[in-house]
This record gives structure tokens, sequence and C-alpha cells, in this order.
């Protein structure tokens, strides 16, 4: 985990921005608290532990949070048995676990907190943002040249359509690997087009859309299969039932995606531990899917 020191900056993209899409702005000034957050996308050997574990061991873990209250860290289930290969062939030992849910990836969060006692999460849209920028306001976190993008990223025109291993490209200015690029990172957010006008206050603090229903989440960096411009600190994107096509179960798979091999995330550490209230609001509920 690397430590991202909180602060305000502008979140979005200008109008003249090359690849720049309406939901991108207005730019708005932001404010987020402190983290810590994974240098890298979680990989599939991170992911396999949680995938083999017996959730019945930590279902009664008693954890001590800040203001000095017990919390049970119960309901963590684990996943459904994948029933095709989710990795399509690309590879395992070392790269990045792919086509889980957002649910999944906030379920790994919650085992992890069961696991360790510390509290872990997916970011905010904001919080991502946040750190891929690493104080720059250009569009890559390196500057704007596209020409630069394959020191930093793996993207559609250099990746021989497929994921590579984690942190083989150079970092940003945190040290944080594949912002840019490898796979697409969930965040905690509903997707909303309309995000920058829905947004509080100025600087808007700590922003999150807690998700109403199943279809669109928020995605952000940009994949293996994207062009350049679909890498853009700025850019965001909806998921889609689509990413399901496949999956034989009715309903669908809370936990897997059959169709999107360029979807991972990677997790956050809040530096104040939040309170019971505040943790709970980050259990994503269960919501039916056909």
């Amino acid at each position: 985990m690397v430590p991202i020191e909180g602060g305000t900056f502008l979140m979005g993209s200008p109008n003249t921005e090359k690849g720049r899409n309406s939901d991108e702005g207005p730019q708005r000034r932001v404010r987020v608290n402190s983290f810590w957050m994974g240098a890298y996308e979680i990989t599939w050997e991170q992911y396999t532990q949680f995938l083999d574990d017996n959730a019945q061991n930590i279902s009664e873990r008693s954890i001590t949070l800040r203001d000095g209250s017990k919390m049970v860290v119960d309901g963590v289930a684990t996943a459904t048995p994948m029933y095709i290969d989710m990795s399509f062939g690309m590879g395992k030992e070392g790269y990045p676990a792919i086509n889980m849910t957002q649910y999944a990836a906030a379920m790994y969060a919650k085992w992890l907190f069961a696991k360790t006692g510390r509290f872990y999460r997916l970011p905010t849209e904001a919080e991502w943002e946040y750190a891929c920028r690493s104080g720059s306001n250009t569009a890559y976190h390196f500057g704007n040249d596209e020409s630069q993008l394959a020191k930093y990223a793996w993207f559609k025109s250099n990746s021989n359509e497929k994921y590579h291993k984690v942190g083989s490209k150079s970092p940003n200015a945190y040290g944080l690997y594949d912002m840019h690029g490898n796979v697409a990172e969930w965040t905690m957010d509903e997707y909303k087009a309309d995000y920058f006008k829905s947004l509080k206050g100025n600087p808007s603090s700590n922003p999150l859309f807690e998700p109403t229903q199943l279809y669109p989440r928020s995605v952000r960096g940009g994949s293996w299969m994207d062009p350049a411009e679909d890498l853009r600190s700025a850019n965001r994107h909806g998921s889609s039932k689509k990413w399901k096509q496949r999956d034989p179960q009715m309903p669908k798979s809370i936990w897997w995606l059959t169709d999107a091999p360029f979807i991972g995330f990677r997790l956050v550490r809040p530096k104040e531990t939040p309170s019971k209230q505040e943790i709970e609001k980050y259990w994503l509920s269960v919501m039916e899917d056909f």
C-alpha cells in the first residue's frame, strides 16, 4: 500500500482535452482525505486466497474500531466457482485478477478486513482520479503527449490483445502502477453521467454516490483493449449487463462476469479507520440480475 496525502484537486477534464467526453465535466474542485492505495492491481494469487477460503472460519471475527467500539464482521461470503477459465488463458501468476463483479471486489475487501482487522475497500471515483493524477492536471499523469503512453501503460496499441503482469510499466508520481491501462478498475460509485453537476459543496468533500441500481457502476483507468484516449485520468465508464452475456445462470451471477476480461480492481485503506456506521455503507447490497 502506498500512502496518498489527502488534498484538493480539480476533478474532470477541460473542454479542450483531446478525446474528452461530456460526462467528464464541468470540472469541479474536490477534496479527499488521506488514504493508502495498492501500488498494484489485485492479482490472481491474492484473489484466489479469497476464493479458496472457508467463510465460516471468519464469520464471527470481532474488530476494535478507532472509537474503541467492537464490530463483528459477519456475512462474509466467498464466490461461487468459475464456470469457465476467467483468465481466458492469458496467465495468472503475477497477472491481474479479472472478470469479477463490483460486488465480488467489495466482498474481497470485506474478507480482507475480517482476516487482518484493517479496513480496506474499493476507492471512490474521486479518490481514484486524485491518485491517478498524482498532482498533475494533464490528460495523463505524465503529461499530454500520447506518444509517451507506452512507457506507462498496456493498451490497444501495445498489448498484443492480452493483459500483462502488474507493475511491468513505469509508475506515476505516487508510485502507483498501471493506473492507465492493463485492466480497468472498479470504484465504489454508481456511474452517473451527471456526476459533476451532482456534487455538493465547493470543494466537494469525499464524494461517494452509493449504488441504487445494478447498472451502471463506475469503472476507471481503461484497459489493454482500449485506445489511448480511454486511458486518460478523467475518462469514465459505466458497467453493462452485456458483461455477463454468456453467463448460463438465471438470474445472472452476482460474482462473475463472463465477458469482461478487461476489468479488475485495486484497494484503498483510509488513513483514519471509519466508524462502524461509515464502514457499513461500503458493503454493497446484492441486487437481482436478469
